[in-house]
């Protein structure tokens, strides 16, 4: 065998036992492979180039609902829809909130307890969230707030129109100051307004400050003279033409707070208080103590309750923090019939039922009703069950006499003097009698302009030193031979006062003993 043959020999030998090893190494294919020895070796690596790595899972940002978000400004910015117009106007006020951060901070924190509950009413009506932003441009969430048209409440409330809308007006109980119960009527008005003016919420808003008759007639003025019938189109009055301004800027910067770089406090998106209805009259000092919270803190939830307690025949229902709500509720029944203090009074001379009334700070029907009185015919020595508070009258910071006696203490002048209303005063007849404005002396004493007085109301009144007046009120028994001229020039006066502040325009003649009240300086004369 020659030298070739035996390397031949020798490759064929060596590729029989190598062969077995490469077949165990490398898996078969899944059809019979057609190549080379070579082709076998690299196939696996060109059937693993094909297999396409599998592709990463999508991964959906979540997007949170109004009602998901954490803070409560921001589910009503989620859902604003009207039309923020390039207007004078509403750039004055935008730049005004911007320039008042301080303000919004005063809102939020008033808000804090009630903001999410008005949200709640609004989405559910499907009425547009700027309405929540109304109380801020009515009041500035100030549930106390009282202007100077006898408006009331964080809506704002005049009288006749709570009144027209089932918002009880008396002695215990003010429904404009009930949160609960005024939200529920603004929404009423305002839904009402909405239709009158074909869902053009601009006149609605605007009909909700001036009045929906005001409106309308500025509308027709427009049509009659061929003029654009938008709100800024029409001419109202100055309040009312800043006054959908003013909420539409409002709610550009709510919705825009961080662009405009304005820090407004977060409110937490989740419900505060909860109404609740103990069914019987209580001292608000009891109410309180079931609850486990102050008395000053349960007022400011029931701002409604003008006296020391829920109304005697209703309204009863209360707003307590959501927590409260259990405990409270297992106190009535363990105490029921125990919500207010019983004391036993003897009826002494001269008494009436609405002298007791005024000392114990109630009123004559609930003395009659605690009593089972028909009438008010009472005699010295009977005992009474009167109805009273379980605590001094400073308990109760926020009753309507608390708050009135902090509104006429803050010092408005250098000397302060207290006057007691009598039969045919008014505002204006003893601001001109005392040289200040009706408003100013409304104002003083927590009052609107146009509000009435009552026989034996205290006033306060507020002079400075350089007015040189003081005012003093005089009551004067006609003489006889006395006329209006001398009596004028001995006090000091002008005779025309004199028979403006008797009503004496129909009479030609004064009467001996008749009484005249004069409102006198006393730095002029002595008297």
């Amino acid at each position: 065998m020659n030298k070739q043959s035996v390397w031949l020999l020798a490759l064929v030998l060596g590729g029989c036992q190598m062969a077995p090893q490469q077949q165990d190494s490398i898996p078969e294919p899944s059809e019979p492979s057609t190549g080379s020895t070579d082709s076998v070796v690299v196939e696996p690596k060109a059937v693993e180039d094909k297999v396409a790595p599998l592709p990463e899972p999508k991964v959906e940002p979540v997007v949170l609902t109004p009602q998901q978000q954490d803070n409560v400004w921001d589910r009503i910015s989620m859902q604003l829809e009207l039309d923020i117009p390039d207007h004078k106007t509403v750039d004055y006020y935008r730049r005004w909130y911007l320039k008042h951060p301080s303000h919004l901070r005063t809102v939020s924190k008033r808000a804090e307890p009630f903001l999410h509950l008005i949200v709640e009413k609004i989405e559910a009506r499907d009425m547009p969230l700027e309405l929540a932003l109304l109380p801020v441009v009515e009041s500035s969430f100030d549930a106390f707030a009282y202007s100077h048209g006898s408006a009331a409440g964080l809506w704002q409330f005049v009288p006749a129109t709570g009144k027209m809308y089932g918002l009880e007006q008396d002695y215990w109980y003010d429904g404009r100051r009930d949160v609960d119960a005024a939200t529920d009527a603004a929404l009423d008005y305002l839904t009402y307004l909405n239709k009158r003016f074909e869902g053009n919420w601009n006149h609605a808003i605007a009909a909700y400050n001036s009045g929906g008759g005001r409106v309308s007639s500025a509308i027709r003025k427009n049509v009659k003279a061929g003029k654009p019938t938008d709100f800024f189109s029409l001419e109202l009055p100055k309040e009312t033409s800043g006054y959908v301004p003013k909420l539409l800027a409002l709610a550009d910067v709510i919705a825009n707070a961080e662009e405009y770089g304005i820090d407004i406090p977060e409110i937490a998106n989740t419900p505060v208080l909860q109404r609740v209805d103990p069914k019987e009259q209580l001292d608000l000092a009891i109410a309180a103590n079931y609850a486990g919270i102050s008395i000053k803190e349960l007022q400011s939830y029931n701002p409604a309750y003008n006296q020391w307690a829920t109304a005697p025949d209703g309204p009863q229902h209360l707003l307590l923090p959501i927590e409260t709500v259990t405990p409270f509720l297992n106190e009535v029944e363990a105490n029921r019939g125990k919500g207010v203090k019983l004391v036993r009074y003897q009826v002494k001379s001269g008494d009436s039922i609405s002298v007791i009334a005024q000392r114990h700070n109630t009123t004559s029907a609930v003395i009659r009703n605690a009593n089972g009185m028909t009438g008010n015919m009472i005699r010295a020595g009977q005992y009474l069950l009167v109805p009273t508070s379980t605590t001094d009258d400073k308990s109760y910071a926020l009753s309507a006499a608390n708050r009135l006696e902090e509104t006429q203490s803050k010092a408005r002048g250098q000397h302060k003097m207290n006057y007691t209303v009598v039969s045919g005063d008014s505002l204006w007849t003893i601001a001109k009698a005392h040289k200040v404005t009706h408003q100013d002396l409304a104002r003083w004493n927590g009052m609107g302009p146009r509000d009435t007085l009552r026989i034996g109301q205290k006033l306060v009144i507020w002079k400075d030193n350089n007015q040189g007046e003081i005012i003093r009120t005089v009551y004067y028994k006609v003489r006889s031979g006395d006329t209006i001229s001398g009596i004028a020039s001995r006090f000091k006066v002008r005779s025309s006062d004199i028979i403006q502040w008797n009503s004496l325009q129909n009479r030609k003649y004064l009467q001996p003993g008749q009484n005249l009240k004069l409102y006198v300086d006393v730095t002029k004369v002595s008297v």
